[in-house]
């Protein structure tokens, strides 16, 4: 899906940032794309239709980037957001939010395979480095402090109990 021809440097290194690839799109059967499109009542010639927000989701996907997605499938960014925020338009907004992830993955292993090859004494691979960490550690739960009365101990505990309950009933 991406027109975005790959990267060409003098020095192939230079090709090596995180934005200097896309990765493959999602195929068309791929969940990610399975979502509910915000449907217009009334579509205008300029509508966001489900074929280009599903287009704008799988771009999102390979690039992680919100202003070269829009580019890419011909939208502003504010009319996209505009549709992320309207009543009816949840899967959009979740299938983005997914496609983003995708994103931030791409950024952490692109960190890491650079702070680690960089070597201890380049400042920018270890900058890079400190963001990755310490945005991973912020969504990242110590399997040890998964207490009694911790609320992802007390979601497992339901889920675990109401399954027991439902065999027990069969």
């Amino acid at each position: 899906m991406s027109d975005h021809p790959a990267p060409t440097r003098k020095i192939a290194r230079q090709a090596t940032s995180a934005v200097a690839f896309t990765a493959e799109p999602p195929d068309e059967d791929d969940p990610l794309l399975a979502f509910a499109p915000y449907l217009h009542a009334a579509p205008r010639r300029n509508s966001i239709t489900p074929d280009v927000q599903r287009r704008f989701v799988a771009e999102l996907a390979a690039t992680g980037i919100v202003k070269q997605a829009a580019l890419a499938v011909g939208k502003s960014l504010e009319a996209l957001y505009k549709l992320r925020a309207r009543p009816g338009a949840e899967g959009f907004a979740e299938a983005w939010d997914a496609a983003l992830a995708y994103g931030v993955q791409r950024l952490e292993d692109c960190a890491m395979e650079r702070a680690i090859n960089g070597g201890l004494y380049n400042l920018r691979a270890n900058s890079l480095l400190c963001f990755v960490l310490a945005y991973r550690g912020r969504y990242r739960i110590d399997a040890r402090d998964i207490v009694p009365g911790q609320s992802t101990y007390e979601r497992i505990r339901e889920e675990v109990l109401a399954e027991y309950h439902a065999q027990q009933r069969s």
